[in-house]
């Protein structure tokens, strides 16, 4: 192994998820970034209410530093509890609260979010503005007159973070921010790996299950497949039927672009860790295969009464050209050449010899390689 492979597998690895960790570890591990947003907001927030609610002869250099450390206090909090929320989904109360409806759903994480911010913003208050043994702000007219002012702004921020929460969760992160930013409302041109990923028999699954038995093992595969996406750094472009199209950047780094193909034996490792599981309710394990291509793409937001953003290109089509393929050699994961040359492939792993394909609606034929683990 050249000392550039060595490298390039210390990056992969760096990239892959650490098993030990909880579920809550990992996801605040995920989020570190947003929480740097978050405590900086909190700071400027904690300074702006200082500047308009308090009184004049109050505006000292060390209460407006106060005041920051308490709406950082305050971000950080919300950023918890979010990250306990995220973590909880996959558990039995999670589940139950995902069946409820939406309006009751953030309503109710909405208070449990409310009681811990008074809880913190109490304890905030206590540490950051008491005396030695004395509670000078404690008064009278603070409990009539600010504590149900910071309960009101606790109810509605967690009000706004549980639907920007749920916005996101539901349209995706890229398409909420395109929403907000307007960042897709002319079309870009990316360069993308794309991943389409396709529930295998599920016609003849729904002949034999019925379809709305078909649907809940559809829905639970993406549920379960979700995690690995998300641990490989991947984004969920659209769920279509039985198929989950699924997107990183290309990037210059071998490594980095192998994260898709470690996503997708991610993938096989979580259902055969979930296999009795599904034997349980379903009496079978899903199979699923893949096809994979990069290259370039147009991203461009479309509709106006149901917005989405939308892609473009022969990058797509040879992507899911290369799934339909899958059937036709018997195998799970088929990559085009051009990723492969641009992929440094997991250790453990085998990329047999070129195969060529051809695209409908594509003169040249695609060069393309079954990848599998090694026996």
């Amino acid at each position: 192994m050249t000392a550039e492979d060595s490298v390039g597998r210390r990056r992969l690895n760096d990239q892959q998820p650490r098993r030990g960790r909880s579920i809550f570890v990992r996801h605040a591990v995920q989020r570190s970034g947003l929480l740097v947003a978050i405590l900086i907001a909190g700071f400027g927030l904690g300074i702006a209410y200082r500047f308009f609610f308090d009184e004049a002869d109050q505006a000292t250099l060390a209460n407006f530093a106060r005041s920051g450390f308490h709406g950082a206090g305050i971000g950080l909090t919300v950023w918890l509890v979010q990250i306990g929320f995220v973590s909880n989904a996959r558990s039995r109360s999670g589940a139950a609260l995902r069946r409820l409806p939406l309006t009751t759903e953030v309503l109710l994480k909405s208070l449990v979010m409310t009681a811990a911010l008074l809880v913190v913003g109490l304890a905030l208050q206590a540490l950051l503005y008491a005396e030695p043994y004395r509670l000078h702000w404690l008064t009278r007219g603070w409990l009539v007159t600010e504590l149900p002012r910071i309960v009101l702004i606790g109810f509605g921020l967690s009000l706004i973070v549980g639907a920007l929460a749920e916005m996101r969760r539901l349209i995706g992160g890229a398409m909420l921010i395109s929403v907000l930013l307007g960042t897709y409302h002319r079309p870009s041109r990316q360069q993308r790996i794309v991943m389409f990923l396709d529930l295998a028999n599920s016609t003849r699954l729904a002949e034999s299950m019925g379809e709305l038995r078909v649907h809940d093992l559809i829905t639970r595969f993406f549920f379960d497949i979700d995690e690995p996406i998300g641990d490989w750094k991947g984004a969920v472009h659209a769920y279509v039927g039985d198929e989950a199209i699924v997107t990183w950047p290309l990037t210059e780094d071998p490594a980095l672009n192998a994260r898709c193909v470690a996503c997708f034996f991610a993938i096989d490792d979580a259902i055969t860790r979930l296999a009795t599981t599904y034997e349980a309710e379903f009496g079978l394990v899903p199979e699923f295969r893949a096809g994979m291509h990069a290259g370039p793409l147009i991203v461009s937001e479309c509709g106006d009464e149901k917005r989405q953003l939308a892609f473009f290109g022969d990058t797509m089509n040879v992507g899911a050209r290369l799934c339909d393929y899958c059937k036709s050699v018997n195998a799970r994961l088929v990559v085009s050449g051009d990723l492969v040359r641009m992929t440094k492939v997991p250790d453990g792993l085998r990329v047999d010899q070129a195969i060529t394909v051809a695209v409908r609606g594509r003169e040249a034929p695609v060069e393309a390689h079954v990848v599998d683990r090694r026996l």
